[in-house]
C-alpha cells in the first residue's frame, strides 16, 4: 500500500467519553485505542477529521423513547467531549452528527435515512482527498456506516482493524462485511508510513 500522503485523509469516529469506559454507552477496550490513533494522527494525511455524535436531549436513538441506546453524547455535555486523552492538535475538523432529534445518523457522511447529507463527502473532494483510513467505535455501527458511505462516495476506503473496536458484533464478522463492500480492511501496521511509537 502506497505511503500515507496528502491525497489521503484519517477519519476518527466518535472517540467520546460516553464510549469509553465508565461512559454511558461504554465500548469495552476504547480508551485503549487512543495512543494509536495519537500516532497515526500525526502521520502526513492531507486531512484528520474527528466525528462527534451530538444528540440533542429526548433523541430517538434514546430508550427512554423509540430507541434502544442508553442517553449518550448529549449536545454540550461531558460525555460529548472528545477524549482528553485524544490529541487534537492534528484534527483539521470536527465533524459533529446525529444533531436531528428524530433522526439518527451513524455516518459521517450522512443520517441514517440516507436524506441528509453532513457535507463531508464534499469538504474532502475539495481538499483532494482521494483515499480515507477509519478508525474509532465502533467498528460495527458508526466506524462500519462511515466506511460504506465512503466507498458509495467514491473513496478508497481503509479500516485499520487494530485502531478500532466493536460495540456488539464480532469483529471478524464485521470486517468480512466491509470487504465484500469493497472496503480494505487493514491493521495499522501494514502502512507504507509506520506509526511513530
Amino acid at each position: 500500500m502506497p505511503a500515507i500522503g496528502p491525497t489521503d485523509a484519517l477519519l476518527i469516529i466518535d472517540m467520546q467519553t460516553d464510549f469509553l469506559p465508565g461512559g454511558a454507552l461504554a465500548v469495552d477496550g476504547a480508551d485503549g485505542l487512543v495512543p494509536l490513533i495519537n500516532d497515526l494522527s500525526r502521520l502526513p494525511f492531507g486531512l484528520v477529521v474527528a466525528s462527534q455524535d451530538w444528540h440533542p436531549a429526548g433523541h430517538v436513538s434514546f430508550g427512554e423513547g423509540p430507541g434502544t441506546w442508553p442517553v449518550h453524547c448529549v449536545a454540550g455535555t461531558a460525555g460529548a467531549e472528545l477524549s482528553p486523552a485524544l490529541d487534537q492538535a492534528p484534527i483539521g475538523l470536527v465533524l459533529r452528527k446525529g444533531m436531528n432529534p428524530d433522526i439518527d445518523s451513524y455516518s459521517a457522511f450522512e443520517d441514517n435515512d440516507h436524506q441528509h447529507r453532513t457535507g463531508l463527502a464534499g469538504l474532502l473532494r475539495e481538499r483532494g482527498i482521494a483515499r480515507v483510513f477509519i478508525v474509532g467505535v465502533a467498528l460495527d455501527y458508526c466506524v462500519a456506516h462511515t466506511a460504506r458511505d465512503a466507498r458509495r462516495a467514491g473513496f478508497d476506503t481503509v479500516v485499520l482493524h487494530d485502531a478500532c473496536r466493536s460495540a456488539l458484533a464480532a469483529p471478524d464478522t464485521v470486517l468480512a462485511g466491509l470487504t465484500a463492500d469493497g472496503v480494505t480492511c487493514m491493521a495499522s501496521t501494514e502502512l507504507g508510513t509506520a506509526p511513530r511509537r
